[in-house]
């Protein structure tokens, strides 16, 4: 199909008079390059404000630096300016877990970096407020979401206050922005005044004056300071816990917290998306490619990744200390209708450089698609962060037969080739022995369908360290089951003749993990028969437990001190257990495990039997490849 410059949103003045519009009423910053696709956040959020009728303009990537022209050519918009970092927060877009500058900007095309500061949030939203103190701010996006209120920021090594004190916007959109974007732009609409819009859920702002009010409809939990915090560490942990808390509720508090003499106040999340709501947003009439302005600078990593690819959901349950999926996009899961799935697939084939292959049928994980409480009303009431840790709930119905069917329709399609499942697969759901005989049979006709049908050679899972301590740190299942899903995909692949290997993740330097517990992930992964070739270091992010623990060195649900390797040197020494196999590490290995009293892990380590298999990098993650 061609298009014409008009079937994308504006982003530039010229762009906007072609159109014949004299005024905007959304003018839409984004650190990221202007991809119209449901994937992108900025591109679904300007989408959804052309949807309810208005004029709206997308100002990617400005530029901070010079006379701020970028920040001008729109002019002024009569409803708001909307500010996002991007899909990415901005700090872990740019630095390394060992804090150094990334080289590029998967977001930018020619994935080249520099074309967006550090915290773009509070840049673009500092520089706004500067030429239109009178125009309100609205800002979203994860970077905004995971910052909405006291953080620790493990760039520059301190805690930060709620981004919405620091930016001095005008209200915030916390979570995925639908419901309540279209709720605020409907009172707009209305004639109802931007600084009067303080009961809308899943948003927060900044209360300045006087008393605050109480709501009807919500209880008020009010959090420590910002100043306590600075003070305190453990009041700093236990605030993290009630916001986490209140996030999965369905029925939760309103949030205060001061900070200064201000308060910032967060209102409840919305329910769960109905399915009819969330495919309302992936049927938005995107071009589903970047901007044509980039036709000439390269291509954009991001949008190659996924553009022959399909969410068929969001949220994830799986709560694991480290990741930021669940408090941006929720605990439970709002699934795409079937119809909605196969349309887009439909779309994808008629893409002029489609050569027959998804690369990616799945989600935040890839196996939690239609996946929900059996009985509502319990969940309703249950704030607790993950549905599968330290046990699989029984309230929660693990039936994968929506998601097999689904695959199978679309190895059925014309112009399919084939249809990988690239997201990574939570295998401890498939060993549910609590369920019913009907969602057992599921999980292994599930797994049957992924294995020989839709893997790419390499499926990935996240078994992320071996250490029974440190799995619980991580609320991640015991490496038992690693070691029985192996089994069964080794077998499922020898009875239909096919050579495919697993692709796992592991992370070195996590809460809780210590030198006997590196060592003993090598040695294990050695008896496997493989070799690391990297590893991902954890990066402390905002709004994540193993975050708290990080700075704080206490876990914010026991509130017991938990160790961090947090120098430079335990990181590496940490690392260095990745590479057993290299001699140039044999006696920085051996001291280190003398000086634990570990000869028993030596001998395991350094005995002669050989490995068949390495494993390699995509620069952050580790991969399998046959030796």
């Amino acid at each position: 199909m061609r298009y014409k410059i008009s079937d994308w949103l504006p982003t530039t003045a010229k762009e906007v008079k072609e159109r014949g519009w004299e005024e905007l009423d959304v003018i839409l910053f984004s650190g990221d390059a202007y991809i119209d696709h449901p994937s992108f956040g900025p591109a679904v959020i300007a989408r959804i404000i052309e949807a309810e009728g208005l004029k709206v303009a997308v100002v990617p990537q400005p530029n901070w630096r010079d006379d701020l022209r970028d920040f001008k050519k729109l002019g002024v918009p009569r409803l708001f300016f909307g500010v996002t970092a991007g899909s990415m927060d901005s700090m872990v877009n740019h630095y390394t877990a060992g804090k150094r500058l990334r080289c590029d900007d998967a977001y930018t095309p020619g994935g080249k970096s520099g074309f967006r500061p550090d915290y773009a949030s509070q840049v673009y939203s500092k520089i706004l407020k500067k030429l239109y103190p009178d125009v309100p701010i609205l800002l979203g996006g994860i970077e905004a979401s995971l910052r909405r209120v006291t953080h620790y920021d493990y760039w520059s090594d301190k805690l930060m206050p709620g981004i919405l004190a620091t930016t001095k916007a005008d209200m915030l959109v916390y979570g995925m922005g639908e419901m309540p974007l279209k709720e605020i732009l409907r009172l707009l609409q209305k004639g109802v005044p931007f600084k009067s819009l303080t009961n809308i859920a899943q948003t927060a702002y900044l209360h300045t004056d006087g008393e605050l009010t109480p709501d009807k409809n919500w209880k008020d939990l009010e959090l420590s300071s910002h100043e306590e915090c600075l003070h305190d560490k453990v009041k700093y942990a236990r605030n993290f816990r009630h916001v986490e808390e209140e996030s999965n509720r369905w029925q939760a508090a309103r949030l205060i917290q001061p900070v200064g003499k201000a308060k910032i106040v967060i209102n409840p999340p919305y329910p769960p998306m109905k399915s009819k709501e969330l495919d309302a947003s992936f049927d938005l009439p995107y071009t589903r490619l970047p901007h044509p302005k980039y036709n000439k600078k390269g291509t954009i990593p991001a949008f190659e990744m996924i553009k022959f690819s399909v969410n068929m959901h969001r949220g994830c349950f799986g709560g694991c200390s480290f990741c930021t999926i669940s408090a941006h996009q929720g605990k439970f899961i709002a699934s795409r209708s079937e119809k909605s799935i196969l349309k887009e697939v439909r779309q994808i084939t008629q893409m002029p450089d489609f050569k027959g292959y998804l690369s990616d049928l799945g989600g935040p994980s890839a196996n939690m698609y239609k996946m929900q409480g059996k009985d509502l009303k319990i969940c309703e009431r249950c704030a607790r962060p993950s549905c599968i840790f330290p046990n699989i709930c029984s309230n929660l119905n693990t039936d994968h037969s929506a998601m097999t069917e689904i695959y199978q329709k679309v190895n059925k399609m014309h112009d399919i080739k084939k249809a990988f499942v690239g997201s990574g697969v939570r295998y401890d759901m498939l060993y549910n022995k609590l369920c019913s005989t009907k969602e057992q049979q599921s999980h292994k006709e599930y797994m049957k369908e992924l294995i020989t049908h839709h893997v790419s050679g390499r499926l990935k899972v996240a078994p992320e360290h071996t250490s029974s301590n440190v799995l619980k740190l991580m609320r991640k299942p015991d490496f038992k089951l690693f070691h029985k899903f192996k089994e069964d995909f080794d077998e499922i692949n020898k009875a239909n003749d096919l050579n495919q290997q697993i692709i796992p993740y592991f992370i070195s330097s996590h809460p809780g993990s210590r030198i006997e517990d590196m060592a003993s992930l090598a040695v294990e992964t050695k008896e496997l028969d493989f070799r690391l070739e990297q590893v991902q270091d954890f990066t402390p992010t905002p709004m994540t437990v193993a975050t708290v623990i990080f700075y704080s060195g206490i876990h914010p649900y026991t509130l017991k001190d938990t160790f961090t390797a947090k120098t430079k040197t335990e990181k590496q020494n940490q690392r260095v257990f990745l590479f057993w196999y290299k001699p140039q590490y044999k006696k920085t290995i051996e001291s280190l495990l003398k000086q634990n009293n570990q000869q028993a892990l030596i001998n395991k380590l350094f005995s002669n039997k050989k490995t068949r298999n390495v494993l390699c990098s995509n620069k952050e993650y580790i991969f399998f490849r046959k030796k």
